[in-house]
């Protein structure tokens, strides 16, 4: 069995990666999840995505203040809750991931999803996103991630957790958001429940690695769902499986795809997709090679710095959450004064 090439160790942490992406693949699938479909789309916000959206926010932040308060989520390691913020990538890296994701007509999570409904436009993004995001990890743009997270600034804390309620303000503020948005956007029933369990899949991912899972002899990094190091943990975990061990990232993204072709399959949206004209594959490409670059920049992208960021409070997560937002809102106003049939229309 493949399991048996795996160290022990890793095993169960990719079965809960696999578990958990299955079934954020069928929520995400079924619900279109996509942050850049609702604030940036093709005819502005949408709202009822936003809704759906907003309602995930608010379910993680208040499932992961419970859990920490309860004990049974440990973060106090989590890159997230570092109080030296490198502002500077959060904010160029948050703007080139926002940026990227309008060029490829949607984030690293919504082309996963796509890529297992049959969609080949997403999957070659994917690809050159994993190796650009490799390349500022531990390849040849590492200098570039090294030079701009060298200037940072160290703060008195990383978090707000701290702030009396706002565990519990702050997601009610953003429940109320999602009720006025989903009434004026027509969301459903349907995907607004779903949104709420993919917020309880976030505060799950950061219970099951931090404390359910957590071997204190041989830790594992704490994380929750996310996509940036997850696809360049898959990626060279494909190409080099005998030296590279899979773990939760694997797992997750092998779960995601398999949750998402398997809801496609059921509701009859399984679709081969392709560029349509070379002009197309430019534009794909240039928005894979930006988020790449912004999403390691700034610490994760729309769910792993987003959703499962800003579950902790974290002001670096917040921070970079803002930057993609801007990115995505700027880029899609100037793409959006093209002539019809312009080279990035």
């Amino acid at each position: 069995m493949l399991l048996d090439y795996i160290p022990s160790d890793l095993n169960i942490q990719l079965l809960f990666g696999l578990a958990l992406g299955v079934l954020f693949g069928i929520a995400a699938q079924i619900t279109r999840f996509c942050l850049r479909r609702s604030v940036a789309g093709e005819d502005g916000m949408d709202r009822a995505g936003l809704a759906v959206w907003l309602l995930a926010l608010a379910t993680a932040i208040a499932a992961v203040q419970f859990a920490v308060g309860a004990g049974y989520a440990v973060l106090d390691e989590t890159r997230y809750l570092n109080p030296d913020i490198p502002a500077l990538a959060i904010v160029l890296g948050g703007l080139a991931f926002g940026v990227g994701m309008v060029l490829t007509r949607g984030c690293v999570t919504r082309l996963t999803v796509l890529t297992a409904t049959g969609n080949m436009r997403a999957l070659t993004v994917l690809v050159v996103f994993a190796i650009t995001a490799h390349a500022m990890m531990k390849g040849i743009l590492a200098p570039l991630r090294t030079t701009l997270g060298d200037i940072s600034f160290e703060l008195p804390f990383a978090t707000i957790a701290a702030v009396p309620g706002i565990g519990v303000v702050l997601p009610l503020g953003l429940v109320a958001g999602s009720v006025w948005l989903a009434k004026r956007g027509g969301a459903s029933v349907t995907h607004l429940t779903l949104g709420a369990f993919i917020g309880l899949l976030v505060a799950a991912g950061w219970v099951g690695t931090s404390t359910l899972l957590m071997d204190e002899f041989d830790p594992s990094p704490v994380q929750s769902i996310a996509f940036t190091l997850p696809w360049t943990d898959s990626l060279f975990w494909v190409i080099a499986s005998t030296a590279i061990p899979a773990g939760f990232g694997t797992g997750l993204i092998g779960g995601v795809m398999v949750g998402a072709f398997l809801s496609a399959l059921v509701r009859s949206e399984l679709a081969l997709v392709s560029f349509a004209e070379p002009q197309q594959t430019v534009r794909y490409g240039a928005g894979g090679v930006l988020m790449g670059v912004g999403g390691v920049l700034a610490g994760g992208c729309t769910i792993g710095a987003g959703l499962s960021g800003v579950a902790t409070l974290s002001l670096s997560a917040m921070l970079a959450l803002a930057a993609i937002v801007t990115g995505a809102v700027l880029a899609r106003y100037v793409l959006g004064l093209r002539p019809a049939g312009a080279v990035l229309a």
